[in-house]
């Protein structure tokens, strides 16, 4: 029986019972990406939340967060309410007319770029919006590491989708090199794969990490982007891992969780990927958007708590300091007294230091092509010869224009085209 039946039947049962007071109805599902910590943070603002309605809630964390929200669909059972972090699966799941249009008071909050709108029915439409955001172009190190002989930590794997943060290395230089309008071709799938720029991204990357051995290679390939783990399960960090000999990282702003002390610093990745100067202030950006997957009326109350400022100062507030959740500058929230070095630092490139900021290129990508990309980077990382990266962006190349082909219709797949957004 799904959720929806579950509480119209409820509903019925209430108004059938003459003098009945208490909501007996199921509570509303949420399904998202975050576990451990944040995820407990996120749960720990749901049971606090007064939304008006008197439903409660319950939270399902997944890291296997597109298996989980397929096979829930395939069921007719999905949550009421989904996060998640890729545009291109919003985007798919809203032109198969499995998302419900936000009503206004959250369509008001969908920031650029983390929400575009899209066409469908011949409508321009909202369909999600961003509860956190993160910065991706930064680089992590060592305090006091020298940098300019930077030895890079690589670390790809990550359960379902291992491979992404070597694709987010690629999308970053594609970003500072060739700029946020050709950037913006590539990522919505209106540019060839074997373009000199995209190849030049693969070639860079490459040299950058340096010549390593079959042995490193393969440790990269094995282990999480959250390094090894200490003895109670905690992961330290690919900086602080034994094993890893290196003293810089590209990874996104979620990773402080693991850099909490003070001997770790960060800083804008521009310095080390080269490109024009006119790109050292353009930043890759992610998000985590919440979208209803319910007729329940409830779940669009949820949604609109959930993007007020009180619903994000109350989930900031149930959060440790290293999983604090950061938001859009326009949602217009200062930083708490009580914000970190780190933290500061972020939220200063993201609202006065950051000319434009666009959205992760492979989120934005058809699912199909995105985790083609991610496989692809592997296999590369592996064998990072000319020929191997011919026949992988060949066969990107093909899966691309199969996903526009197929673009023909209302209900078919085709990304939002801006994805990029000047500040100030």
């Amino acid at each position: 029986m799904s959720r929806l039946l579950r509480t119209l039947l409820a509903a019925c049962l209430l108004a059938l019972v003459p003098g009945c007071g208490t909501d007996t109805r199921d509570p509303l599902v949420v399904l998202g990406p975050w576990t451990g910590e944040e995820g407990k943070a996120f749960e720990a603002a749901l049971d606090e939340l007064d939304d008006g309605t008197g439903r409660t809630y319950t939270y399902e964390g997944t890291r296997s967060l597109r298996e989980t929200l397929v096979s829930q669909l395939e069921a007719d059972d999905p949550p009421d309410v989904a996060v998640l972090n890729s545009i291109g699966e919003l985007t798919e799941y809203a032109r198969r007319d499995k998302l419900r249009p936000l009503v206004d008071e959250s369509a008001e909050r969908a920031f650029a770029p983390w929400s575009p709108t899209l066409i469908v029915d011949n409508r321009q439409r909202t369909f999600w919006v961003p509860l956190k955001i993160d910065l991706k172009s930064l680089v992590w190190s060592k305090r006091g590491a020298p940098g300019d002989r930077p030895t890079w930590c690589v670390g790809l794997a990550s359960q379902a989708t291992s491979g992404w943060p070597g694709t987010d290395w690629i999308e970053d230089l594609v970003l500072h090199r060739a700029g946020p309008a050709l950037y913006t071709q590539w990522a919505t799938g209106r540019l060839d794969w074997r373009d000199p720029a995209v190849k030049g991204a693969w070639t860079s990357w490459a040299r950058l990490l340096g010549k390593r051995t079959p042995e490193a290679v393969e440790q990269s390939l094995t282990t999480s982007f959250e390094g090894t783990s200490t003895a109670d399960g905690q992961p330290r960090g690919l900086l602080d891992s034994p094993g890893f000999d290196c003293t810089h990282e590209h990874q996104s702003a979620f990773i402080r969780y693991v850099y909490a002390g003070d001997d770790v610093e960060v800083e804008p990745s521009a310095r080390y990927l080269g490109g024009p100067s006119a790109y050292r202030d353009t930043f890759e950006v992610a998000g985590d958007m919440a979208a209803v997957f319910s007729d329940d009326p409830d779940a669009q109350e949820l949604v609109a708590r959930l993007s007020s400022r009180a619903g994000r100062e109350l989930w900031r507030g149930e959060a440790e300091p290293e999983v604090r959740p950061l938001f859009p500058d326009t949602a217009g929230l200062a930083l708490p007294k009580s914000a970190t070095p780190v933290e500061r630092e972020i939220h200063s490139l993201l609202t006065s230091r950051a000319h434009t900021l666009c959205f992760d290129a492979s989120d934005v990508m058809a699912p199909e092509l995105r985790d083609a990309f991610h496989r692809a980077v592997l296999e590369f990382f592996r064998d990072p010869t000319e020929r191997q990266l011919d026949s992988l962006l060949d066969q990107l190349e093909t899966i691309r224009v199969q996903t526009n082909t197929d673009s023909g219709t209302d209900r078919s797949f085709r990304p939002p085209q801006a994805i990029c957004e000047p500040q100030g």
